[in-house]
């Protein structure tokens, strides 16, 4: 298998895994088995043990000393501020509402690539970001929840602040896969990351009550830890070493589909007219940013 069918086999199951990953940690949450940070500091401390012992199987490479502040950066980024928000922001709305928001990603990344790749921005990239946004707004604003006690709008926020953290992180680490194993770079993500979240998921995880865990609370927690965190981690690095950040971000699209299906199979959300119409929105806009300009000849 070459490396091009790897990266799109990996990315699919990143996308697979994360669509999954909304049913099973709202239901972790919002059913009061762990508070969103304390899952948070469970999800990062989990797998970073994963990272650093799976790592003891890879040849040491040796890391340039001015190479640890981009990691400590990956780490705020891609670690701290990106499941903070994550999981605070799916207590407050639902899985189809915030797997829809966070297909703006691809976009937030080539709007990034311009000031900090210097990819050029078209018109057509300009309508394309004006339509996602205008998705983006309609389903924070009107979009509701059949659960009492939601709050969509600041549960939409946070998932829209978690994806731009996702996308600078996304933009980061793109020159260290080149550089490093995924496994080089990501155990010490992880690691500055476990610091970030500790202070604020402690006082949550201590309240926990292990004894009143069910098979399927334990089964939903061990994937959030292992498959939507330790195995996607792996993956989505393995895959941007052949592919452009902006593809990455496009296999992105996936998740609203994956997570829409089994959000509503196990029962925990609806579909609604302004869900289609965002999602509408917002699919059209990541379409026009991400369509290559014709070429003349």
């Amino acid at each position: 298998m070459n490396s091009r069918k790897f990266a799109i086999i990996a990315l699919f199951t990143v996308q697979l895994l994360y669509g999954l990953n909304y049913t099973f940690a709202k239901l972790i949450i919002n059913d009061g088995f762990i508070q969103p940070f304390g899952l948070t500091l469970l999800r990062v401390g989990g797998a970073t043990i994963l990272f650093w012992f799976f790592g003891l199987f890879f040849k040491k490479e040796k890391i340039d000393p001015k190479d640890y502040f981009i990691f400590f950066l990956g780490a705020v980024f891609g670690v701290g501020l990106n499941m903070l928000l994550f999981l605070k922001g799916l207590e407050l709305t639902t899985p189809i509402h915030a797997s829809v928001i966070v297909t703006i990603t691809p976009i937030i990344i080539l709007v990034l690539s311009s000031f900090f790749l210097s990819e050029k921005i078209t018109k057509l990239k300009v309508a394309g970001v004006f339509l996602g946004f205008c998705g983006g707004i309609l389903l924070t604003i009107l979009g509701k929840s059949t659960r009492i006690g939601d709050n969509v709008i600041l549960g939409n926020t946070f998932i829209f602040l978690n994806a731009i953290a996702f996308s600078i992180y996304i933009i980061i680490i793109k020159k260290l896969t080149a550089k490093y194993h995924p496994f080089t770079f990501i155990k010490w993500l992880f690691l500055f990351g476990f610091f970030l979240v500790l202070p604020f998921g402690y006082t949550e995880t201590t309240e926990i009550e292990w004894h009143s865990f069910t098979p399927y609370v334990w089964f939903s927690f061990l994937f959030v830890v292992i498959g939507a965190t330790f195995a996607t981690y792996v993956l989505n690095p393995l895959a941007l070493r052949s592919l452009k950040a902006s593809t990455v971000g496009v296999f992105i699209y996936l998740q609203p589909v994956i997570a829409g299906v089994f959000a509503i199979v196990m029962g925990v959300d609806v579909v609604s007219p302004v869900k289609l119409m965002a999602m509408l929105l917002i699919f059209s806009g990541v379409y026009l940013v991400t369509k290559r300009p014709k070429v003349l000849a």
